[in-house]
């Protein structure tokens, strides 16, 4: 099931970025596919209740990647994690499947919720660069999240969030 669940990702890789030119080079060149090979394995850890090692891998993962995925965070299939450097997310997140996660984007927690602390992701959502998604909110399907954008509360299906030109106010596009 892993390696059925990592080919899955590595094949996705090659379909979503141009760059990439075959399997191999997303398996030997791409660090958002090695964070999920470190991920996948910490999971499987995690559900085990075998949590200081599940969380020794992940820390590996993320000293080699700069990528932190939570051993206790639910991913679907074919995440693309593009240009990973800093991306962050927490340990009662979920993400959908065939999403795609640019750097620095963070899924976090606000510090203020208990039990259910980070964001749920549907299925095909895009986080953009530097986008900070937090607390325990719900991102419809086929979401896209604009750069440097701050989630904080629910989105529908199939809506775009970008900032406007107002400091404090946020737009839907749909």
């Amino acid at each position: 099931m892993i390696l059925k669940n990592l080919y899955e990702d590595a094949k996705n890789i090659q379909i979503k970025d141009p760059a990439c030119r075959n399997i191999l080079e997303a398996i030997l060149l791409y660090p958002g596919f090695h964070v999920l090979i470190f991920y996948r394995i910490s999971h499987f850890l995690y559900r085990h209740k075998l949590f200081f090692l599940a969380r020794l891998i992940s820390q590996i993962g993320r000293f080699f990647t700069g990528i932190e995925i939570h051993p206790g965070a639910t991913i679907g299939k074919r995440l693309f994690i593009d240009h990973g450097m800093g991306i962050v997310i927490g340990e009662t997140s979920t993400i959908g499947n065939d999403c795609t996660i640019y750097h620095n984007a963070t899924l976090g927690g606000t510090g203020k919720d208990q039990n259910k602390r980070h964001p749920d992701l549907g299925n095909n959502v895009m986080v953009g660069a530097g986008a900070k998604i937090l607390g325990p909110i719900k991102i419809g399907n086929n979401v896209k999240i604009g750069a440097n954008s701050i989630v904080l509360k629910d989105i529908p299906d199939n809506v775009t969030v970008v900032k406007s030109n107002k400091i404090i106010n946020w737009e839907y596009e749909q």
